[in-house]
Order: structure tokens, then sequence, then C-alpha cells
């Protein structure tokens, strides 16, 4: 009925519990060969089982098999002003943070210059106690980069939104090493042309409540409005614009994420497999 009333976007519509959705989602055979045999056979049939489980077996897979990666969803642009504009430098990123250090497979090359993007949501412009993003007069490190520090903040014409930050960046290190830790995306990521612009599906529950089925006829009511959210613009490295159909990567501090199928030469299209976070307490059900 939600397939053919056009609620979900076919049978392979990553919110979707089928294997055509789970396989668009990104979710590896691996994976539910695992959940499948944690299940056991002894369950009566009433019992229910949590999604949380699930992704708990989808991360264990991911966390071994998909490359990192920084992406950043809803840009702010953040100005090095003691930086050359012209200057460039190439820092050493990890793919797999367990890996060794002498293999070079296990890292890829990340470019930091005058001009970088942050998560609107990684910056305040009043800091508090518990608040690790960057804010006036504040230090942060960027990710396998340097610690910068903000010294200005342009307001656009309503003197509230923020368009653009001022920052010092520390090419010494020399900084007390910052609690906060950004993903970050440079202007340079590809040389001589525009920022890598990816579209990001990001995915909650199809349904609000635990067991929809329990309302009876009241179940369309329970669908949730908000369990599909497209990102159109993010801006990602350009060392995974030659992507494929299929290949998953960690979006670092977000989640994990799979190229769709609905992606062209001129755009990726990733959706989200599953957030970093485990909810799932073994034991549980």
């Amino acid at each position: 009925y939600i397939v053919t009333n056009k609620y979900v976007d076919g049978w392979d519509d990553p919110r979707l519990l089928t294997l055509a959705g789970l396989r668009r989602r990104g979710v590896t055979p691996t994976a539910i060969n695992a959940f499948v045999r944690g299940l056991g056979i002894t369950r009566s049939d009433g019992s229910m089982i949590h999604m949380s489980r699930l992704e708990h077996h989808i991360r264990e897979e991911l966390n071994k098999t998909a490359p990192r990666t920084m992406v950043v969803l809803n840009p702010l642009k953040v100005v090095i002003t003691n930086m050359e504009p012209d200057k460039v430098i190439e820092l050493d990123a990890k793919k797999w943070p367990n890996a060794q250090n002498d293999d070079p497979s296990a890292s890829y090359k990340v470019q930091f210059s005058r001009v970088i993007y942050i998560e609107q949501s990684d910056f305040k412009k009043e800091d508090s106690a518990k608040y690790y993003g960057l804010a006036p007069g504040k230090s942060v490190l960027l990710r396998y980069g340097f610690p910068i520090k903000c010294t200005n903040v342009v307001l656009a014409d309503d003197n509230e939104t923020v368009c653009e930050i001022h920052a010092e960046y520390d090419p010494e290190k020399k900084t007390k090493p910052p609690k906060g830790v950004l993903h970050w995306v440079s202007e340079s990521s590809s040389p001589g042309k525009e920022l890598l612009k990816v579209e990001v599906r990001k995915f909650e529950k199809l349904f609000n409540s635990e067991n929809p089925a329990e309302l009876n006829d009241d179940w369309l009511t329970d669908i949730n409005p908000d369990s599909k959210v497209v990102v159109s613009d993010a801006y990602a490295l350009s060392s995974i614009k030659d992507a494929v159909v299929g290949d998953t990567f960690q979006f670092e501090r977000m989640g994990y994420f799979a190229v769709d199928k609905d992606s062209s030469p001129g755009k990726l299209v990733f959706n989200q497999t599953v957030t970093l976070k485990d909810s799932y307490k073994k034991g549980g059900k």
C-alpha cells in the first residue's frame, strides 16, 4: 500500500526493510547474515526485534570495510586570514584508523588552503562550557590539520545570520590541544575546479511508533514526515569523486553512507546507511 500510493519511492526505498531497500542503503550481506545468526531459532512469534540490533551488525561490518572521508552537509565559510591566498598545504588523512602507518593504502591526501568550510552547527556566536565547537576567541582542531582560532564573525544584513568566519591557524601547532575536533573541506580540494558538491540523503525511521501494527486502521497517521531529508549541496573531498554505485564510506563524525543509483556523472548521491552511534546492548532484544 505505501509503495503503490507513493508514501515511499518504490520497493527499493532505503527506508524499507526489503532486501532491495537494504542493498540500496548500503547494508552488506555479511551484516545481514550476522544479524540473522544472532537471533537464534527459539524466539516466540510475538516477540519484537529492535532495529538497533540490525544497525549494530551493520556498524560492525562497515567499520572494517568502509574507508573514511570528510563531507560537510551545511557549509559555513571560514577564511584563514594569516595564510597566503595561493598557499596550499597537503596533509595526510587516514582511510583506515587501525592500519599501519607505513601502509600507503591506509591514507589519502587532503589539501588545506586559505578558505575552508565547516558545519554550520560547529559554530556558535556565544560559547558555553560543554560546547566543543568554534566560537569567537576560541580554538578548535581541524581533523588531520591545524588548530584554528576564531578572530572575527561576519554577519548578514539581518545582523543575526552568520555568513563567514575569520580565523587564524597555528602552523607550528603550539596551541594547547583543543577539545573540539572538526571535520572540514577545503575550497582547493579540487584544484582548478569548483568544490565537489554531492547530494546526501539522511533517513530516520519510517514510522514514529515502535510497532505501527498496534494502531490498526490508524497506522498511516504514524508515518514519519521527516523520515527522509535531502541535502542537495553538501561539500565533499575530491578523493571520492570516482566512487561508483554501491561504494560505502564513513563520513567522519556523521555515519556511514553508500553511493546511490541516482548518481550521475555530474553529481554523486549518497544514502545514509547508519549513524555512528550504537544504541544496541548485547543481551537485549
